[in-house]
């Protein structure tokens, strides 16, 4: 439909929607413009190709100018999530992860009990040619998958903000149970600082056989320790017991380390 109704209430909440490294300020644009017909208003970019303001952006936004007007640009997808506690990742190839695989509905309606519990919430999505890597995708907590034509299963970013975007507004009046409200959730900036803790002491200790096999371990346990969603409270219990550790076993030599993955 064209135009706006300017007395209407503008919609304007829910998950971040996150662009890595979108090439064209068109395809920007339309992502915008299919957030705001859906009531979504927050987009965060990491390194669009082209730069940011981009007038062809804005252009094919069609007037979602509050949508280009506070788009929050980072150089790194780390920075863009910090302030998230839970991340679903949008992608249509097989993933070798321990991530649990969700559709756009039942997605959207997760998305919705976590945004009325107030947690702050984010879908990434990938580069218009080839999506997300493998090592982005471990950043999130759990996979969104579109149900598409095998044989044709290649949407554009567009298209895929505009799918989640309609089931996030299509579920606004589904009645689902708030979650916990008094525990805080672990933001991406708490979980990252736990992953830089871990690197650090199992490379000391020589848990990486070898430096070509550390970012698929890492990866793993990304996974691992993302599909939880910890609270804050459990991760500082969990870092507590890992600090104990690393204290009374100072004098143990550095090897080896036998581990489920031998």
């Amino acid at each position: 439909m064209a135009g706006t109704d300017r007395q209407r209430e503008l919609l304007a909440e829910g998950p971040a929607i996150i662009l890595v490294e979108p090439q064209l300020g068109e395809n920007i644009g339309m992502v915008a413009r299919a957030m705001a017909n859906f009531g979504l208003a927050e987009l965060r970019l990491v390194r669009p190709r082209d730069g940011w303001p981009n007038e062809k952006a804005r252009a094919a936004a069609s007037r979602a100018d509050h949508v280009i007007d506070a788009v929050r640009v980072f150089d790194d997808l780390s920075s863009a999530v910090a302030d998230l506690n839970f991340i679903y990742a949008t992608t249509a190839r097989p993933r070798d992860n321990f991530k649990l695989v969700r559709g756009p509905e039942e997605a959207s309606l997760d998305l919705r009990a976590r945004h009325a519990s107030g947690q702050k919430t984010g879908i990434l999505f990938g580069r218009e040619r080839w999506g997300l890597t493998n090592e982005e995708v471990a950043m999130a907590d759990e996979i969104v998958t579109f149900p598409v034509n095998p044989a044709f299963a290649s949407l554009n970013v567009a298209q895929a903000v505009l799918l989640m975007s309609y089931e996030w507004m299509k579920g606004g009046g589904k009645g689902v149970s708030p979650y916990d409200h008094r525990q805080t959730p672990a933001t991406r900036e708490h979980l990252n600082s736990l992953f830089a803790y871990l690197d650090r002491v199992l490379s000391e200790r020589g848990y990486f056989r070898t430096a070509d096999k550390k970012p698929k371990m890492m990866d793993n346990l990304r996974g691992l320790f993302t599909r939880p969603a910890f609270t804050v409270e459990e991760l500082a219990v969990l870092r507590g017991v890992l600090v104990c550790l690393e204290k009374f076993s100072p004098n143990k030599p550095k090897g080896r380390v036998v581990n489920e993955e031998d």
